[in-house]
């Protein structure tokens, strides 16, 4: 029953954007016919994010707090290939720690492997769903940033999945507005909005992945990641020989003490905990 229900619930979800969508597409036509009475419209915004109280009870959480603090103790790896390092296990990991707060969590969506097949119509419900949630800190610590990753539970609410340096996500993420929708193309690490139908590039990679372009239509844009990531879906043979597109469902770490966390080491560091979803892309080795 609570799988069920939890089903529902993202399934609300993406009725509620695309209704905001329909709201504000008529309101934008028929001011083009002459003025009308003023319609209030809900923006699909944390309101419409399933079991939002649960994962603000998460980011608000002492674990969470205590994880920050354990990542933001173990300086950035600088060079050198990926590696793991382990967080020393302090009795309190936030000790000579300055103070900090978590923001409110934010939804990051995702391209779908329906619309990238192109078995989906180019629409906003079938073109994005939500993956996880991200939450920034309020301040720099130590003169670094960092961000909160939450994944959903099996049978409802969300869990803390990793932190990661930086803010990125949170901003990017952030920028939702009344009758957008912000997605990431995350084999690219592209950030786009969509805007009724019509999609804008929010950072360079996003613009790349237009082919230099200001905006394209939603259906245009589904050619584009249908010819770079069609024949790379789960069970194609680009995933079965362990080139995994990014689209599979992510897996769950192994061989770890939910006491003694893992820092992932390279450009992009994150504290991977035990049992928690990763969300790393495995990415096509551009040499191929």
């Amino acid at each position: 029953m609570r799988a069920t229900r939890t089903s529902r619930e993202r399934t609300g979800y993406r009725r509620s954007r695309l209704t905001t969508f329909l709201l504000v597409g008529a309101s934008a036509l028929l001011s083009v016919a002459g003025p009308v009475h003023a319609v209030p419209v809900k923006a699909s915004l944390p309101a419409d994010i399933p079991d939002y109280q649960a994962a603000l009870d998460v980011v608000k959480s002492t674990g969470v707090r205590n994880a920050v603090c354990r990542f933001l103790s173990v300086p950035v790896p600088q060079g050198g290939p990926p590696g793991l390092q382990t967080v020393p296990d302090k009795a309190d990991p936030c000790e000579g720690m300055p103070a900090f707060t978590l923001k409110d969590p934010l939804a990051v969506n995702e391209i779908t492997p329906g619309f990238v097949a192109g078995t989906s119509q180019p629409v906003a419900t079938e073109a994005v769903r939500l993956s996880h949630l991200v939450s920034s800190l309020s301040t720099t610590v130590n003169n670094r940033q960092a961000t909160v990753m939450l994944a959903p539970t099996q049978g409802g609410g969300w869990h803390l999945a990793a932190v990661r340096d930086g803010d990125s996500d949170a901003t990017y993420a952030g920028k939702a507005a009344l009758g957008t929708v912000v997605f990431t193309e995350p084999q690219i690490r592209g950030w786009y909005q969509l805007k009724l139908l019509t999609v804008e590039p929010l950072n360079d990679q996003a613009r790349q992945g237009l082919d230099g372009q200001s905006s394209v239509s939603l259906s245009d844009y589904q050619k584009l990641v249908k010819a770079r990531y069609a024949d790379k879906l789960p069970g194609s043979a680009y995933d079965t020989s362990g080139l995994s597109s990014g689209y599979g469902t992510p897996g769950r770490t192994q061989g770890a003490s939910p006491s003694a966390p893992l820092l992932v080491g390279g450009s992009s560091a994150a504290l991977v905990l035990a049992g928690a979803f990763v969300f790393h892309r495995r990415r096509r080795n551009t040499t191929a």
